[in-house]
């Protein structure tokens, strides 16, 4: 073994041996400063049970933040950044007095073997504030995700970012409120995956980094979100709310504020694993690939009468998703929000798919503003990182009445159409039952060319049959008196005649009219063909020109 071998050896024992004396260190000039580094990182990395803000900490039910991250992380991949970083106070002849840890951690780690940067609050210093912080890390955590470009991860816990009155005491002096790190945090958007766990209040600047991303969990028992807590509420508009009524996990999952609701910390990083499973390390890289023994040929019988014949009866499309997708690899995001418009990824034949498509059991497959943001939000997402979207079509247009038009529902759903025009990965529709007027049009004709199918359930059109005729036939209608059903019921059996989506594919406006067992071959077929042929072209021209700015969250 040569000497550096052995060198090496000495220096890993005497790391995991502290006692042992470390003779070269001895004899060094710069004992006294590594001494001094080694004091203040077995400090910072040793939990105080004695300390007030600890005990806070445990006694809420939170895991300390270096709980967190050796839970997050692969066992034993942190590299700490800054792990001396804090403040501290010095006597006169320049010896420390004390010191107290900065109360936010960061550094690179790996989950599943693949790099990341992880930065967590330590709410158990200060509450999170930011005067406790030293700003610096935060800002170089950001900035150090985006020059690697691998996924950034943020363990919120804390104000995390805001400032304090004390502060103006401190400087002696007014400030501008600064947003260090805002460029780069916006610019990562659309380059590397950004992913945040609320594991207590995040306030202010954190609710910021908390939905500046692509992805967002919320702790159920222990996390919450406001612009302002509780006292400044209070102040403003003189509400007196607790912090779960003003922002609590169940009021920000429903609305879209987060993404997912998990119910412990240790679901939130479960959660953001497996979404980070199905995201490139960066838009430079396709999405990964993971083997599977799931057949491609897989054909499940209970599609045959999933969807019931009669229109006015419900199903249900998670059933419908999870037969076609590759076994246990659906993954919904923002199944609490959206007014039944449903997103999620998942795997076909081992390849990363994005997924849209609506539950009838909610708002009757109508579209609303709540709709368009979610849809919006989800494609933009699989158009920054190259994921080809399928869409499961059942669309029976957008909202209509006077709610609709007071949430200017037509605003964002015209949002959402420039949205599926703009975005540039492969697109493929399977017309499961409605597709109707503008919103359905734009669901399934936005490519050249379409690439679509359908089953024998498809009913399509500029607007619903039922509510057509009525507005086409109103002064026949009106006028048969108490005829009238039996008049509706003749009409209708004469379109019912043509409204087959056979005699659409026989004027090939359809394609195909598929088994419904079929889906999952004709799928997998054509995602292994888009990732073999199209998605590699796409690649490139992003390498050449770089990454257009897509992502809006």
């Amino acid at each position: 073994m040569s000497k550096k071998s052995k060198d090496r050896l000495q220096h890993i024992a005497n790391h995991l041996n502290p006692n042992k004396k470390d003779e070269a260190l001895e004899k060094s000039e710069w004992k006294d400063a590594i001494l001094e580094i080694r004091r203040r990182q077995t400090q910072n990395r040793t939990p105080d049970i004695t300390d007030r803000g600890y005990i806070r900490q445990k006694t809420t039910g939170k895991l300390w933040v270096r709980e967190r991250i050796e839970g997050f992380l692969d066992t034993g991949s942190f590299r700490e950044i800054g792990s001396v970083a804090g403040n501290a106070k010095y006597k006169a002849d320049g010896t420390v007095e004390s010191y107290t840890a900065a109360n936010f951690i960061c550094g690179k780690g790996t989950v599943s073997q693949r790099d990341v940067i992880v930065a967590a609050d330590d709410f158990a210093i200060r509450g999170g504030h930011a005067d406790g912080a030293v700003w610096g890390k935060s800002l170089y955590a950001e900035q150090l995700a985006r020059k690697l470009k691998v996924p950034m991860v943020r363990l919120i816990d804390g104000s995390s970012g805001g400032g304090s009155v004390t502060l103006i005491l401190d400087k002696g002096a007014t400030y501008l409120p600064p947003l260090f790190g805002m460029h780069d945090m916006i610019a990562s958007l659309s380059e590397i995956p950004v992913v945040a766990a609320a594991l207590g209040p995040a306030v202010g600047l954190g609710a910021a980094r908390a939905t500046l991303t692509h992805f967002s969990v919320v702790s159920s028992d222990i996390g919450s979100l406001f612009a302002a807590g509780p006292p400044i509420v209070a102040n403003a508009t003189y509400e007196t709310v607790s912090k779960e009524e003003l922002g609590g996990a169940l009021i920000h999952t429903s609305n879209g504020t987060f993404d997912n609701l998990a119910s412990t910390e240790t679901e939130c990083f479960q959660q953001i694993h497996q979404f980070l499973s199905y995201m490139p390390t960066n838009n430079f890289n396709l999405p990964p690939y993971q083997v599977t023994d799931d057949p491609v040929d897989r054909c499940d019988d209970e599609l045959l009468d999933i969807i019931p014949k009669r229109r006015q009866r419900m199903y249900q499309v998670r059933d419908i998703l999870t037969r076609v997708v590759d076994k246990g690899s659906l993954f919904e995001i923002g199944s609490r929000w959206g007014d039944g418009a449903v997103c999620a990824l998942a795997r076909m034949n081992g390849y990363v798919v994005g997924i849209i498509t609506f539950d009838c059991t909610l708002k009757g497959s109508v579209i609303s503003a709540a709709s368009c943001h979610k849809f919006r939000r989800h494609i933009d997402l699989c158009d920054t990182f190259g994921i080809p979207i399928i869409n499961f079509a059942d669309y029976a247009g957008f909202a209509v009445g006077t709610v609709a038009e007071k949430e200017a529902t037509i605003r964002y759903g015209s949002t959402l159409t420039a949205a599926l025009y703009q975005c540039d990965v492969p697109y493929f529709s399977v017309v499961l039952r409605k597709v109707f007027g503008v919103a359905g049009a734009a669901f399934v004709d936005n490519r050249v060319p379409n690439m679509r199918i359908a089953w024998p359930s498809g009913d399509w059109g500029s607007l619903p049959l039922e509510g057509g005729i009525y507005a086409a036939y109103r002064r026949e209608l009106d006028a048969a008196g108490e005829k009238r059903n039996e008049m509706y019921e003749k009409i209708m059996s004469q379109f019912e005649a043509v409204r087959s989506p056979l005699r659409t594919a026989e004027i090939f406006d359809m394609p195909e009219i598929i088994d419904p067992r079929d889906t999952r071959p004709i799928l997998c077929e054509w995602v292994k063909m888009m990732y073999d042929h199209v998605l590699p072209q796409r690649l490139e021209k992003t390498k050449i020109h770089g990454p257009r700015i897509l992502y809006r969250p």
